[in-house]
């Protein structure tokens, strides 16, 4: 947290924002609305994820893999995504903790 100014608080608005942005978004904006009707808990589980993932919190217990797994999705879909996602943690996070997120969200894509 000291090297990338990143916590919790930052997390929850850099999760927010960025599910803003996918729900508003033509092409990926339809895939989660077919599937996310409820969309306080899928928010409340991005950032337990995303806290786990950056500050290694151990918050969160899922299988990310399993559940993305069947979802009708290509590399363009996961491009996209990313591109969101850059956009946001450049906007919201210190430019060590947006480095930091962005690093590890390149990793994240699902083979």
């Amino acid at each position: 947290m000291e090297r990338t100014g990143l916590d919790q608080a930052m997390l929850t608005d850099l999760v927010h924002s960025f599910y803003g942005r996918i729900r508003a978004d033509a092409f990926l904006g339809p895939i989660f609305a077919s599937r996310i009707s409820d969309w306080p808990p899928h928010l409340a589980r991005m950032v337990s994820f995303w806290s786990s993932v950056a500050l290694m919190t151990g918050s969160y217990h899922g299988a990310p893999v399993p559940a993305h797994a069947h979802l009708p999705v290509t590399w363009a879909h996961f491009e996209r995504w990313l591109t969101l996602f850059r956009a946001t943690a450049n906007e919201i996070c210190t430019p060590a903790g947006a480095a930091h997120v962005i690093e590890r969200a390149n990793g994240l894509h699902v083979r």
